[in-house]
Parts: C-alpha cells; sequence; structure tokens
C-alpha cells in the first residue's frame, strides 16, 4: 500500500486480482474435482466435457507461462503492472466476473455430487456460459481493451507464443503417454508411497500384482496414470520456459546437469507423498475425497504451484546464477526474431497441430491440410531465424537422405489399407489432400524437426569435446526417435542427420538430407498408394 493516497501499488493491483483469480481457480479444482466426482465419459457429452476442462487447463498453464515471462522481462512487467493500476476495468466487467464464477459453481449447488456426472449435460450450457463470462470478465476487470492493446504492442508474438505453448502441455502429457505403460516408472512409486506409508500407519496392505496399496479400511490402486509423468512435464516445459528467457542469467551447466534432474526428483517424490496423503485422508477424513483427490485436474493446480515455487528457489538461491548478476532492465528483442525461440516454436506448433487433429477429427489424417497451414505459418514467423541457416546442400547430405529413405523403406512393416474416411473423398479433394500432404512432409516437417532436433538439442549439449558430442547424438537421436512410430529406424535415421550436421556444422545439411529422405518415402507412397509410409 501506498502511505500517501492509501491505495495499491502499480503491482499490487494486477496482484492482488491475480491472487483471486487463482484461489477461484483453487475453489473450482475442489469442488468439481474433490468435493464431487465428475467423469467426462460418464456425462454423455464427453467431447464437451473435456474440451471446457482443457480450456481450465489451458487458462492455468497460461496464466502460468505469463507469470514467468513478466518475472523474466522487467520492462514488460513494469508497464504491465502500470496499466493494470491506470487503466482498471469498471465494475460492470467485475459483475460480469463474478456471475460468471457464480455460474461455474451453481451445478454443485443444485446437484448433490454423486449425481454430477449424470445429470452435468443439462447445466453444461450454463457453465461454460459461465467460463466465458469469468474469462472475459477477469481479463477486462483487470485492465481496460485499450491498455490491453497498448501493453501487447512490441509483445503480441511473445505473448502468442506463450499461448501455444501453454495449449501444448496438456498434448504434451497425452504425447508422453507411452511413459506411463514403463512398469519401472510405476514400480518405483509404488514402493515409495509404501515407505511412506509405513511411517504413519502399523499395517500396510499391498497386492504388488495390482498396484494396490493402503490399510485394512482404505486402499487405491496406483495406476499408470498416478506415476507422476504429468508432474515431470510440467516441471520440464516451465524450466525451459525459464532457461530459455533467463539464457543470460544463467549457468546453463549446473542449471541444466543439478537444478533440473533435482525438479524433477521433487516433482517424482511430490506425488508419492500425494497419493500417500490421500490414503491417509481415505483412512482417517473420508475415502470419497481421497479417491476423487486422484482426479487429473486437480494434480495439474498442485504440479504447477510445485513447478513455480522450485523456480522461485531456482531464482533465489543463486546456486544457478551467474557469479556476478547485474540487475537491469533489457530491451527485448520480438520473440520472432529471438534465434533460440526460432529453432523450438516451430516444433512446439508442430506437435500442437497434431494434438489438434487427433481432438477435433474422428479420422486425424483428414486434418493434414490444416496442420501443414500451421507449421507454415509457424516457420514464415521465425523466417529471420530459419533464413539465418538455409545454403546450398552437399552432395553428402543428398546422398544420406537417399541411403535413410532406402532403408526406411526396406524395413517398413506391412501398412494397412487407408481409411475409409481418406478414400471417400473425391478425386479432386483427394489429389489436393495428396499434394499437401507430400509438401508437409518433404519441405515442411524436416525443416521444423532439424531446426529442434539438431539445430536446438544437438547444437546446446554439443561443447567440443568427444564425450559432449556423443552425448549431443544420443539425446538428439533418442529424442528424434521417441516422435515416431518405428524407434530403431527413427534413432539410426536421427544419427546419420546428426552426423551429417556436425561433418561442417551446417544445418542446411540436416534439413536436406532429412528432406531427401521424406522425398523418396513419400514417392514410393505416391507410387504404392501406402499412405502408412509417411
Amino acid at each position: 500500500m501506498s502511505e500517501d493516497t492509501g491505495k495499491l501499488t502499480p503491482h499490487g493491483r494486477a496482484l492482488s486480482l491475480g491472487g483471486l483469480f487463482v484461489a477461484e481457480m483453487v475453489v473450482l479444482v475442489l469442488g468439481y474435482q474433490v468435493l464431487s466426482d465428475l467423469e467426462c465419459r460418464a456425462t454423455g457429452i464427453e467431447a464437451a466435457c473435456r474440451g471446457l476442462r482443457f480450456v481450465a487447463l489451458w487458462f492455468l498453464c497460461a496464466g502460468s507461462l505469463v507469470g514467468i515471462y513478466l518475472w523474466a522481462r522487467p520492462v514488460a512487467r513494469a508497464d504491465f503492472g502500470m496499466a493494470a493500476s491506470r487503466a482498471p476495468g469498471g465494475l460492470r466487467w467485475a459483475l460480469i466476473h463474478g456471475l460468471g464464477i457464480l455460474a461455474m459453481l451453481a451445478p454443485l449447488i443444485v446437484i448433490a455430487p454423486e449425481a454430477l456426472s449424470a445429470e452435468f449435460q443439462s447445466v453444461f450450457p450454463l457453465a461454460a456460459l459461465g467460463a466465458l463470462m469469468a474469462a472475459l470478465g477477469g481479463l477486462l476487470w483487470l485492465m481496460r481493451p485499450a491498455a490491453w492493446l497498448s501493453w501487447l504492442q512490441g509483445r503480441s508474438l511473445s505473448l502468442l507464443a506463450m499461448v501455444v505453448f501453454a495449449a501444448a502441455l496438456p498434448g504434451a502429457v497425452v504425447l508422453a503417454g507411452p511413459l506411463w505403460s514403463v512398469q519401472a516408472v510405476t514400480d518405483v512409486t509404488f514402493i515409495a508411497v509404501f515407505l511412506l506409508l509405513r511411517l504413519f500407519v502399523e499395517e500396510v496392505v499391498v497386492d504388488p500384482a495390482t498396484y494396490v496399496i493402503g490399510t485394512p479400511e482404505f486402499q487405491v490402486m496406483v495406476a499408470d496414470s498416478c506415476s507422476g509423468i504429468e508432474g515431470l512435464v510440467l516441471i520440464t516445459a516451465f524450466l525451459a520456459l525459464y532457461g530459455v528467457l533467463f539464457r543470460d542469467e544463467l549457468r546453463l551447466r549446473r542449471f541444466g546437469l543439478v537444478i533440473w534432474p533435482l525438479a524433477l526428483l521433487v516433482s517424482w517424490l511430490f506425488n508419492a507423498v500425494r497419493i500417500t496423503g490421500l490414503i491417509l485422508i481415505g483412512v482417517h477424513v473420508s475415502p470419497e475425497l481421497a479417491v476423487n483427490g486422484f482426479h487429473s485436474f486437480a494434480g495439474w493446480l498442485m504440479f504447477t504451484a510445485l513447478s513455480i515455487g522450485v523456480l522461485v528457489v531456482v531464482g533465489r538461491s543463486g546456486y544457478a546464477l551467474q557469479a556476478v548478476v547485474v540487475p537491469q532492465v533489457r530491451s527485448v528483442a520480438p520473440l520472432a526474431q529471438d534465434d533460440v525461440a526460432g529453432r523450438i516454436l516451430p516444433f512446439i506448433v508442430f506437435a500442437l497441430s497434431g494434438l489438434i487433429a487427433q481432438a477435433f477429427w474422428s479420422e486425424p489424417a483428414l486434418a493434414y491440410p490444416v496442420q501443414a497451414g500451421m507449421m507454415l505459418a509457424a516457420l514464415w514467423w521465425v523466417r529471420a531465424t530459419l533464413w539465418q541457416h538455409l545454403a546450398w546442400p552437399s552432395m553428402l547430405s543428398v546422398v544420406a537422405g537417399i541411403v535413410v529413405g532406402v532403408v526406411w523403406i526396406a524395413t517398413a512393416p506391412a501398412s494397412e489399407p487407408p481409411s475409409d474416411a481418406l478414400m471417400s473423398l473425391g478425386a479432386g479433394a483427394f489429389a489436393l489432400w495428396a499434394s499437401v500432404r507430400i509438401l508437409g512432409t518433404v519441405a515442411l516437417v524436416p525443416v521444423i524437426e532439424e531446426l529442434f532436433f539438431r539445430g536446438y538439442v544437438q547444437a546446446r549439449l554439443d561443447r567440443g569435446t568427444v564425450s559432449s558430442q556423443i552425448i549431443a547424438i544420443g539425446v538428439s537421436a533418442g529424442l528424434f526417435a521417441l516422435v515416431h512410430g518405428r524407434w530403431i529406424e527413427a534413432g539410426l535415421a536421427g544419427v546419420v542427420f546428426s552426423l551429417v550436421y556436425m561433418r561442417n556444422g551446417r544445418l542446411a545439411d540436416a534439413m536436406a538430407a532429412h528432406a531427401v529422405a521424406n522425398a523418396v518415402i513419400a514417392a514410393v507412397a505416391l507410387w504404392r498408394g501406402d499412405w502408412a509410409l509417411i
């Protein structure tokens, strides 16, 4: 508070409203995910229910990421606080926001917790309208539209990147789904919960075969989704963004080799403590409360809070910071002109486009023109970075690409016939779809993937020593394999592209080898009509 005016300081108003919005999110999560049992599969409108949940997760992640951005950009933070103080929204926006929150809480008041899933379809329009009112009212209550537009000038691309990044996080958890089935991850979590539970109860009931654990009075099953993967993905994403924004101040080696693994360990321990706590709640307080506490959204909220807490500790400890840090207000180049961001963001958009296709199309292959459009827009956005790495390819890269393409085709398993939805397209529509698919496969995907896997991951890990180069190749090729269906073949292809890149240190050679390989595969796919190859 200001002593002269008794009013909130410029930053105080923004922080106060931000705290209010967080508290409201906590109340909604407690109501829908802990105190009641809302299962989208049981509502009769699963897609709409999951869509509303996705929007809520997006707001949670977007708000957190924008907070990290403001933390890293003093000029943006100061301007934001001043704008919120000088141009606040009027009372009508506060009322709209408040009425929206009440509309979202109304189903919890009029419907019994055990009947919420069965009757949610009837109140969904009210909840969706409330969410829209709460979001719009909250934003315009924070500051008027003109103030938002003024503050966004010169920062719109950066904030758009935050929005895209936030939207990609729930999907990243889905992409990490194969890790849930890794038995060792669940086994270690199960053992940790057992050891923690022994500290508080005399008799622990366990069934390792089914991963059931608890007491004679109350047991839960530690499913694959309880292994803590969500927390690991969130903390990785937040630390990655933090590392990019604060790269000038950080000791990157300490940050990447010490802080990052410790943060992942803390996240995993936190998950084990969470499960243990829920079992104890089931024993001593309420079994229903404990069971509902396992819901993913509540976990997202807790893991997001944990991730931010880790970042606060890192920022204040000084261990990962440069020995001498002179606080300064930096003028920040637009994100589209940031070379590091230019290597990363197109891949995020690429991953997000795949998630959108999976979510909104019954046959995801039909959405490829939309995916191609998103990829093309992302590359155009970072064209300043892309232009730096374009060059005439070497003959070696062309030969390497041909070899990779031939090996990929020769080792390909028998493909399933095209889907009925794809074959039902008319001749003109199919020709257009096929053209876009080939264009994306040959010209867009290789550029995006090489910018990220070789241009960022490998280049970041390569310190010039033989050991670091081996690690850089292994990590980049390994990550490259994880995003492709055929892990062995993709991993070997990644190694080839890495070696081509390392020969002359030119990213253009890796892009060319990748593009040639995909062109060979696309040509065979077109010849055979086997679109599963690409």
